[in-house]
């Protein structure tokens, strides 16, 4: 069952979203050669407690972290370890945040050092088919609007969907109906109406759409072993506009390449 939300309640949704995108800030700082990906998880918590959060993924049916942390052909729901980022890869980094009692939750993929253009391309290509999606979802449409202007979008340039992982509703629950797929068809799919709060989250593959789950029970990459990037912004639907909750200005602001 879908959870409408009060425009109060989307308030402190976008209070909950602002720490998250502080905390994304910090840790851009620190995304570069040489860093382990332990640090910046520990960087991220210290933030978020600090700022009167609790990291929403920490202990969520067991995950040990503050972050997912993913890298290269880690598609998402990696784990911050001992990995020491080098020159050529790609990190995605999702977070959430827990704050007076509703969630938010975003995501950023970046390049380190020096990149392969056609990985940059698709960087870029998934940044954007995230704003594509989110061109959508307006009152009145419906779920499978999302995925299919995301879909369309990312086919036409080569790239693939992965199909098992999809965006979500949230609030008192970081995990909430509807699920939101980056793939569909027209027309289908729940109606968007005022007060949903929704989690959308392009999971783009170089190669393959196929995945594989390691052994560990979270770690998604592909199939193929080629690169994967993700993006995500928390949106609230209104009858008049949609707006973005979380925010990547953060990152964009601090994060040195």
């Amino acid at each position: 069952m879908i959870q409408f939300k009060t425009e109060e309640e989307i308030e402190i949704i976008k209070e909950s979203a602002q720490i998250l995108g502080k905390a994304h800030g910090e840790v851009a700082k620190h995304v570069k050669e040489g860093v382990k990906t332990a640090s910046l998880d520990k960087i991220a918590e210290e933030f978020i407690r600090d700022h009167h959060g609790v990291p929403s993924f920490k202990g969520y049916n067991g995950f040990p972290a503050s972050l997912c942390i993913s890298v290269n052909e880690v598609v998402v729901h990696g784990f911050p370890s001992q990995y020491v980022l080098k020159d050529g890869d790609i990190i995605s980094i999702d977070c959430g945040v827990f704050h007076q009692g509703f969630h938010s939750d975003s995501a950023y993929t970046y390049p380190v050092g020096e990149v392969s253009p056609k990985v940059i391309e698709l960087l870029n290509a998934t940044k954007e088919s995230l704003y594509v999606g989110i061109e959508k979802a307006v009152f009145g449409n419906r779920v499978g609007d999302i995925g299919n202007s995301i879909q369309k979008f990312i086919e036409a340039k080569g790239y693939t969907i992965v199909r098992e992982l999809v965006g979500h509703g949230l609030g008192k629950q970081l995990h909430e109906a509807p699920e939101v797929p980056n793939w569909g068809e027209r027309g289908s799919g729940a109606k968007l109406k005022q007060g949903m709060v929704l989690a959308i989250e392009p999971m783009v593959n170089l190669g393959t759409r196929n995945i594989v789950q390691e052994r560990d029970g979270w770690t998604i990459r592909t199939a193929d072993r080629k690169p994967s990037a993700h993006y995500e912004h928390t949106v609230a639907i209104f009858e008049d506009r949609t707006e973005i909750l979380t925010t990547h200005r953060y990152i964009e602001e601090n994060f040195k390449s």
